[in-house]
């Protein structure tokens, strides 16, 4: 079976290829993934969606977030392999199956990121915390529904709980 996938715009923002230091120690790796969570946090994008669809996003205005779906155009073949890695690159958290991440590395790189919608300009959208980078092809836009989006009582293993405390704790100093 052939699955064809057309862009339906790019996104424009300061955003370029990401690098983390391959050996490095733990302490630095965490600083490192702060520091990324809180730029993107701050970061304002604009998805430019080709003027072609600029009528199916009618309404969008009236959400305040959104669902975005993008490829991560800067990946290598050989990144697209990986079978497993360490969550955020640190390696004082067990490494995992790609699929049980978040990592960009994987098969088909599809990858979501829940975003505030600031406002819509025609067919250009401002958007604030997406972390996909400058001229990433979005696939779709979904809108954030909370009645089928939100879950009551995930559960998740403990190195997601450690990520979270560590940038909570980042976020507060």
């Amino acid at each position: 079976m052939e699955i064809k996938i057309k862009p339906i715009g790019y996104v424009k923002n300061e955003i370029q290829q990401t690098t983390f230091q391959q050996d490095i120690d733990v302490a630095e790796r965490k600083r490192q993934s702060q520091l990324k969570y809180q730029q993107i946090k701050q970061t304002h994008s604009e998805l430019i969606i080709d003027p072609i669809y600029e009528e199916m996003l009618d309404g969008i205005e009236n959400f305040s977030h959104i669902i975005i779906i993008y490829w991560p155009h800067l990946l290598t073949e050989e990144q697209r392999k990986l079978k497993k890695v360490y969550p955020m690159g640190r390696k004082d958290l067990p490494i995992q199956g790609i699929f049980a991440t978040r990592s960009p590395a994987r098969p088909n790189s599809i990858l979501i990121s829940t975003v505030q919608l600031i406002e819509r300009q025609g067919n250009i959208l401002h958007v604030k915390g997406l972390e996909a980078l400058n001229e990433s092809p979005i696939l779709d836009i979904k809108t954030y529904i909370q009645i089928s989006d939100q879950i009551n009582n995930p559960v998740f293993p403990d190195w997601v709980h450690q990520i979270k405390r560590d940038l909570q704790h980042e976020s507060n100093h």
